[in-house]
Formats: structure tokens, sequence, C-alpha cells
């Protein structure tokens, strides 16, 4: 096995770099529709219909005690097959990024939901009760009063969860996605094994290059949106 090389260790970046956007992309997207579904899962779980509610914990447990690869390939080998047997839908042509964000949306839902639902359930009830009493409707009373407070509370926990997203976003390479794990992993194999220290080195010197965009990003959030709650505390402010 050849020595470390750091001179190998920066031509990685040349490498892998290209594909950031692939991966960018993936996260994004994931992130979006994995919000979106989680807040309806958090809407069915609070629910007063019972068949709502049992199917969104339903969704909630099955999700979250599977296995972000064993999704990954449920998705990836199965839906396929599943559309064709019952719709006659052929989506073997698909792109394999969009069965990445597919069971990455779907597992994060699941987390995300929980989320939501507790940050929800923090917000106490006698603010929204004072709001319409000063004369707010209901879809202000949540706008102004429980929404944002609502995101304060979910936020660091949101941002927990996305960082996993990110962290398992990276098994795309498995199904012969090339983001820039795929990259990178294309790059080993080139080297016959070699040089798989610098290759990982450099990917996750990029990792932790995002998380630490992520992580800011939320303490900024955080401070800003602090003070949307503070004002939202108050109901009587909030008509003024």
């Amino acid at each position: 096995m050849p020595p470390f090389s750091f001179k190998f260790l920066v031509s990685v970046f040349g490498e892998v770099l290209p594909y950031f956007p692939v991966t960018l992309l993936i996260i994004v997207t994931s992130t979006i529709f994995s919000t979106l579904l989680g807040v309806l899962i958090a809407r069915g779980q609070l629910s007063q219909s019972s068949v709502w509610r049992t199917l969104s914990q339903g969704y909630v447990f099955v999700l979250r005690s599977t296995p972000p690869i064993v999704l990954l390939f449920l998705i990836f080998y199965g839906l396929p097959k599943l559309l064709l047997l019952t719709l006659n839908i052929n989506i073997n042509d698909w792109q394999k990024s969009i069965f990445v964000v597919i069971a990455l949306s779907l597992l994060f839902a699941s987390n995300l939901a929980e989320v939501f639902k507790s940050a929800y359930l923090s917000v106490d009830g006698g603010q929204r009760e004072a709001a319409l009493m000063v004369g707010l409707s209901e879809w202000q009373a949540f706008y102004r009063v429980t929404l944002p407070q609502t995101i304060v509370v979910a936020l660091p926990n949101f941002a927990n969860t996305i960082a996993a997203l990110i962290k398992d976003a990276a098994l795309a390479y498995v199904i012969g996605l090339v983001d820039m794990m795929g990259a990178g992993d294309n790059l080993i194999s080139r080297n016959f094994g070699h040089h798989s220290l610098e290759t990982y080195l450099a990917l996750a010197i990029i990792y932790w290059i995002i998380f630490v965009v992520v992580e800011q990003g939320t303490k900024y959030l955080e401070k800003r949106l602090g003070k949307s709650r503070a004002i939202a505390s108050n109901p009587v402010e909030v008509t003024a």
C-alpha cells in the first residue's frame, strides 16, 4: 500500500466536487418533500379521526423501524415492480436520483413528523385562546401565534434530522448513482484500492463543511425566529 499522499488528497477534491450539485440536489429535494410529508403526518397524528391517527402513527412506526439502506433497496428494486404489476406503469427508465429522493423523503418524513408534533404540543394552548379572545381568527391565531413558536421549538431537532438525512444521502452510491460518494468510490476502484484513506478524508472534509453551514444557518434562524416567538407569546402585542 502506498504511503499517505497529501498531493493525492488535494487532487481528490477536483475529482469529486464536480458531482457536488448531484449531492446537493438530492439533499435539498429530499428535505423539501420530507418536510411537506412530515407536516401532513404530524397533522394526522393530531387528528381527531381515529383512522387518520392510526394510519399516521403506523406510518411513523414502520418507517422509523426501517434501516435507510434497506428502504433504499426496497424503493429502487420494489417500486418499479409494484407499479408495473398494479398500474402497468414502467418507471425502470427513471433516473436513480429519483429513487433516492423518494426513499429519503419517506424515511425522514416519519422523523420530522415526530419533531413537528412535539413542537406543536409544546406551545401553550392558552396563548391560542387568548389570541381568539382579542379578536384574531383561528387562522390568524395559528399563523401569528402558534406557528412562529412551533417553528422555533422544532428548529434544533429539525436541523439534527436534516443532518442525519445528509449522512444517509451518502448511501446513494450503493444503487449506482454517481454523486460525490459515488465519484469517490469510482476513484478508489480506478486506483485498485490505493489511496482510499486520502479519498475518504477528502469526502469527510467536504461533509464537515456542509454540516458547518447547516449548523450556522440553524443558529442564525434560531436567533431571528426567537424574536418572533417573543412577540407571538403576547397576543395583545400581536394585534397592536
